[in-house]
């Protein structure tokens, strides 16, 4: 049995940690809000630019904007999705706005989490230096969102 000072130490290095990583997430998170607002100005005023050529700007039907890496095929648009907000578009999927190489687009975007071999062959291009070691579910989700205007930019 453990003497009530130790107890107590323990429980004081638990709060400590515990205070510790909330302060790191709550910087994580106040931080890919200032990169995220910084990526979508320079989408916006540079649409020609390097960024603009590997990135796109999606626009969620409630009004968030997500700067993202996408991989165009004909039609069609990939995205791989770090975050929790890839359930957006699970079921149907959720209709976006996206701004693709200053070219204001929308799509029917889609959550595939079935299809594994379409996930690793699209995240091969998508994320080539991806670690091959990591497990698959640190990768993200993959999204495919299908555009529905008539003129699609091609790929550069």
């Amino acid at each position: 049995m453990r003497p009530y000072g130790e107890s107590g130490l323990i429980k004081k290095m638990l709060i400590g940690v515990l205070v510790l990583a909330l302060t790191l997430i709550g910087y994580r998170v106040l931080l890919v809000g200032d990169v995220n607002a910084q990526v979508a100005a320079e989408l916006r005023a540079n649409p020609q630019g390097d960024r603009a050529q590997k990135s796109m700007l999606v626009t969620l039907a409630d009004g968030r904007e997500y700067p993202v890496n996408f991989l165009q095929k004909d039609n069609t648009l990939y995205v791989g999705i770090d975050g929790l907000w890839w359930r957006e578009f699970s079921g149907d999927g959720q209709l976006v706005s996206l701004l693709l190489k200053g070219r204001s687009l929308e799509g029917q975007a889609k959550v595939v989490l079935d299809d594994r071999e379409l996930r690793n062959r699209i995240f091969a291009e998508l994320r080539p230096k991806w670690p091959k070691w990591l497990p698959a579910w640190l990768n993200g989700k993959l999204v495919v969102i299908e555009l529905h205007s008539a003129e699609v930019p091609t790929s550069s």
